[in-house]
């Protein structure tokens, strides 16, 4: 389908984090469809206090998950998105880090699927390895500022006629007024798609996070201890930021608490992330260190994995129950299909694989439009 050959497609993307706004960006940028994109959310880029999303409370590095060693669609987002993201480095908006991964076991060496991923890849020496761990990875990875890298996004995205629509969405009939009869629609909710009536998703659940960020010039090298092959309760790692307004930032991790719901701040944890940072970053503890703010936040993640994938809806919705919401009088009654591309559920690896989501997505997106 040639973007000058068809009237515009009308796009709703729910939701303002990484996923959709990269979503936006490649559909925008596509010369095969002309998309009229809207985006919903009621957290905007800006909204860098509000803890209902977790994109502005990301550590927003590439670093190794689990599950790219064994769902091959996985890989393949996070291998785009760490490629694009190299490739976004002399805009200033992306920081190639040299990375280090420590473990007290091999068991880090059981699940090195993403060797041939990143840039760099080498096993550590005996002689670089601080105690106690025994073993080691050093390889270069991509990091990111998500105030500075989502404001970007959404400039890039305003300078090509995307419209920003702060809304609180609490059921899928109240999108209905923005896709009209011929649009589309993204559901990039995260974990609000668990009580987005239409998706109502059971499986998706929050995996909270604690973390401090930190101003020190001694900080340049992302570094994770591992206590096995994944992520344990209290992570411990160094994340060094880009900085196009506030040089020399760190992020400091943390937590990885499954199924804990609470976005309260502890201080008690707050003093355990750091000094065990302190341990692998002793700089840490000279004085010019400046605290920046504890961030808590809940990662989106979901049992069986991200779901992106086409969904047909009816709309309005019906219910057995009789407890759908109430339409106004002056909404239309008449029932149409919907086409709902979904795109969430990546726990905390949002960033790392939302360009190769984004084009995936797009993808879908452009196979619907030429069924309109």
């Amino acid at each position: 389908m040639s973007s000058a050959s068809k009237s515009p497609v009308p796009l709703v993307i729910l939701g303002a984090g990484v996923i959709g706004l990269t979503i936006a960006y490649i559909a925008a940028c596509d010369s095969d469809v002309a998309f009229d994109i809207t985006i919903v959310a009621r957290d905007m880029p800006g909204d860098w206090d509000s803890q209902a999303w977790a994109s502005p409370f990301a550590g927003a590095s590439w670093s190794p998950h689990p599950l790219g060693a064994t769902d091959e669609r996985v890989r393949r987002w996070e291998q785009t998105t760490f490629d694009r993201l190299w490739e976004m480095a002399p805009s200033g908006l992306v920081k190639i880090a040299p990375s280090k991964i420590l473990g007290e076991t091999d068991a880090i060496l059981s699940t090195t699927w993403w060797k041939d991923l990143v840039r760099d890849f080498r096993l550590l020496s005996e002689s670089e390895i601080p105690a106690p761990c025994k073993v080691g990875i050093a390889f270069n990875t991509v990091t990111v500022n998500p105030p500075e890298y989502l404001s970007w996004l959404r400039s890039e995205l305003e300078s090509r006629g995307v419209v920003f629509r702060r809304q609180y969405i609490r059921s899928l009939d109240e999108v209905k007024p923005f896709v009209g009869k011929t649009g589309l629609l993204v559901n990039a909710t995260s974990l609000g798609s668990r009580s987005l009536i239409g998706v109502e998703d059971t499986a998706l659940y929050p995996i909270r996070g604690q973390s401090i960020v930190v101003e020190n010039t001694g900080l340049q090298e992302f570094i994770s201890v591992r206590s096995g092959g994944g992520l344990s309760e209290h992570v411990t790692s160094i994340t060094p930021r880009p900085g196009l307004t506030q040089r020399n930032t760190a992020f400091l991790n943390g937590t990885y608490q499954i199924g804990n719901w609470d976005t309260s701040l502890d201080m008690s944890v707050a003093k355990g992330i750091f000094d065990r940072c302190s341990v692998l970053a002793p700089c840490l503890k000279e004085e010019e260190t400046k605290i920046l703010r504890h961030n808590a936040g809940l990662r989106p993640d979901r049992k069986g994995g991200p779901r992106v994938e086409v969904e047909h809806i009816s709309l309005p919705l019906k219910r057995s129950d009789g407890l759908a919401p109430y339409l106004s009088e002056n909404q239309d009654e008449e029932q149409q299909n919907l086409t709902v591309i979904h795109a969430y559920g990546m726990g905390a690896a949002g960033y790392q694989r939302s360009w190769g989501v984004a084009i995936e997505v797009v993808s879908l997106l452009k196979e619907n439009a030429a069924e309109i």
